[in-house]
């Protein structure tokens, strides 16, 4: 089971600038969601951007202590128009 600090922390390893909120969707520590807000989004397409956010967890997809995790990217601009935050 990997928890959502760990899995903040695996994100902002691979995204430094990143702004990461990990929310535990189930309580059984293996379906997530997370919001992430990065610089490193600007100019990329949505399945691109979660491109970059899978590539600092590739060590927790493979050996299956996370079974699901819903992404939400956007750019700081994107975040600071965002109404829902």
């Amino acid at each position: 089971m990997v928890t959502p600090e760990q899995l903040t922390q695996l994100i902002q390893a691979s995204l430094p600038d990143a702004i990461v909120h990990v929310q535990d969707l189930t309580g059984g520590g293996d379906h997530y969601e997370a919001v992430v807000v990065s610089a490193a989004f600007e100019g990329k397409r949505l399945v691109q951007q979660h491109q970059l956010v899978y590539r600092g967890l590739n060590g927790v997809m493979a050996t299956n202590e996370l079974h699901a995790l819903a992404l939400k990217t956007y750019t700081p601009d994107q975040w600071s128009a965002n109404p829902l935050k």
